[in-house]
């Protein structure tokens, strides 16, 4: 028996490192050129690293990569996830702790295969599912531009994981059964904004790695994923863009939708945690051209409607409240709703055009996760400091001023007011958003 075990593991290792070994050499046999961009003039080069510089913005590149109130582009910013902790790593031009010693061939590879230069495979926290879609020619004008970037000594620790994810061969499995490296490729039936819209989400705005639900491996079901899914760790929530009742962009107007996404905040809604930042590092430096195609894509999506909380799942975590009980809830919850929220949300939960969001009709208040709706009344919500939008006005945090019995009498009231109807919120759901660790 102890051999047959013993022989097991020595196959098992084998096909690992065969696999491993086998994908790095595809990998470079199936694009192994040389830079396919030549400069003609230093006015063509200035146009590319302009071009790269956008693009890379469009990525959201220095998001990820850049460690708050640290130098651009150096990472070390830590990214949480249930399976420990992702280190971003340093992607300026330094030689020895960033890119400096990449060719433009090695930058393709790791947007497109999931590489390092030495071969290594990439985790997919890095989301080359999703920059596998990119050209090669944005890629090197993304990589033209951080060539031209100041390089920064700074190396980075290692990825602190929890065994066995802290084993990098077994990405190699994962590869082989969640991971096609695909070029984005045009639907000819389409539009030319509506191409250019999915090759940005799907692709450069990688929305998916946000927007999904994940599997126990990690994996969604590819870059059309728009599923919703909470962010592991630091608990926001990501709402469906497929579903009519959470972020499904048919209920807005492209206007309403463009204002939203450049300046963070329009008259029914406000970006808040993840998303702000991602208005704030990307989203307000792309052209209007591109933002309406992405919108013009979003919007053709065929909607579906959100699944309601199941009776088991709904009496597992709400108590049997009463219609007199939930009665005593709505007229505490009113109390509280005007002593701490009516002068800024209005007294009908009207909200104050492109200031404070609209508190009735808003979707995000009644989606079955509650998640962000506690955080922002927990913590605050900030919305993101932008260029239309230079001195946004915030929400203070109440959870210093408010027990957890408090916040969820008033998140109820408000949840079940002017029309908006949801499940009611419990003390015990509120504890347990308090304690969430905040980036």
């Amino acid at each position: 028996m102890k051999k047959m075990l013993i022989h097991f593991f020595v196959v098992v290792l084998f096909l690992l490192t065969g696999i491993s070994v086998y994908a790095y050499f595809v990998g470079y046999r199936v694009d192994g050129n040389a830079s396919l961009v030549s400069f003609g003039t230093s006015t063509d080069r200035a146009l590319l690293i302009r071009r790269g510089e956008y693009l890379t913005r469009a990525g959201n590149c220095f998001g990820c990569h850049t460690v708050k109130g640290g130098a651009a582009y150096a990472g070390g910013r830590i990214l949480r996830s249930e399976y420990g902790n992702f280190v971003s790593p340093n992607i300026t031009p330094d030689s020895v702790t960033g890119i400096g010693s990449w060719t433009s061939n090695d930058f393709w590879l790791a947007l497109h295969f999931g590489k390092a230069k030495d071969g290594r495979l990439l985790y997919p926290a890095f989301p080359y599912p999703n920059y596998s879609q990119i050209s090669r020619a944005d890629a090197e004008a993304m990589f033209a531009f951080l060539k031209t970037i100041p390089a920064i000594s700074q190396k980075n620790p290692d990825h602190e994981l929890r065994f066995p994810y802290n084993q990098r061969r077994l990405l190699a499995f994962w590869r082989a059964m969640y991971f096609k490296p695909a070029v984005f490729a045009e639907d000819k039936t389409k539009s030319p904004e509506w191409n250019r819209g999915a090759y940005l989400v799907k692709g450069l705005g990688h929305c998916s790695a946000c927007h999904s639900q994940r599997n126990v491996f990690g994996a969604n079901d590819g870059v059309s994923d728009f599923s919703g899914g909470e962010l592991s760790q630091i608990q926001w929530y990501a709402p469906s863009l497929l579903h009519t009742n959470e972020a499904h962009l048919q209920n807005w107007t492209q206007n309403e939708a463009a204002t939203l996404l450049k300046t963070g905040v329009n008259h029914k809604s406000v970006m808040s945690g993840p998303m702000a930042e991602v208005v704030f590092d990307s989203l307000q430096y792309l052209t209007d051209a591109d933002i309406n195609a992405m919108i013009t894509y979003l919007q053709a999506i065929p909607v579906t409607k959100a699944d309601s909380v199941s009776a088991l799942d709904q009496a597992l975590t709400e108590p049997d409240r009463n219609e007199k009980t939930k009665k005593q809830m709505m007229q505490q919850g009113a109390v509280l709703y005007r002593t701490h929220c009516m002068d800024c949300h209005g007294a009908q939960g009207e909200g104050f055009t492109s200031v404070y969001p609209a508190l009735k009709g808003n979707p995000g208040l009644q989606m079955n996760s509650i998640a962000n709706p506690l955080l922002v009344i927990l913590a605050g919500g900030f919305a993101p400091v932008t260029q239309l939008n230079p001195r946004p006005y915030s929400m203070p945090p109440f959870g210093p001023v408010l027990s957890d019995s408090e916040v969820a009498i008033l998140l109820s009231y408000i949840r079940n007011s002017w029309g908006n109807k949801a499940a009611f919120v419990t003390a015990a759901e509120v504890n347990h958003y308090r304690t969430v660790p905040m980036d």
